[in-house]
């Protein structure tokens, strides 16, 4: 599967929440799907790719997904990019950069820290304008 298609399985995901959407690949397949819950749930931490990969996690049946990628529509923050290093991830895709608290390029670079005992490979823009659209409208729609 490219970057593209899974980027629009994330895109596609149910946004009732703020719209942010992650998938997590294994050979090419998805394990994982999910999208923002922290307004829905009232949990800080519901971010979609925490969800998304406490999902893999289980349908792999262990922790380390070494062999993952994570595609989420907006850039990890700096918890989501420390869930995707403590999984072990080995790639992460995103859409739309995130200058106020991107973990994989724009603020920080969890991702490619070399203090740190792993690193993952951070492919960015995939699909940016579709991502940042979603964000924008959804927005504008909650606060016009």
């Amino acid at each position: 599967m490219s970057d593209d298609d899974a980027m629009q399985i994330a895109i596609d995901e149910d946004h009732a929440d703020v719209p942010v959407g992650a998938v997590v690949l294994v050979d090419s397949e998805v394990i994982a799907r999910r999208h923002n819950e922290r307004e829905l749930t009232g949990d800080p931490t519901a971010h979609a790719e925490v969800l998304a990969l406490r999902d893999a996690a289980e349908t792999a049946g262990q922790w380390r997904l070494a062999e993952a990628t994570l595609v989420v529509t907006l850039e990890p923050c700096p918890m989501c990019a420390g869930a995707a290093w403590a999984a072990r991830v080995d790639r992460i895709v995103f859409g739309a950069d995130d200058p106020k608290a991107g973990a994989t390029g724009s603020l920080y670079n969890l991702a490619a820290d070399p203090r740190l005992n792993h690193e993952a490979t951070v492919t960015g823009g995939v699909r940016a304008e579709a991502c940042a659209a979603l964000l924008t409208d959804f927005f504008a729609d909650h606060r016009g």
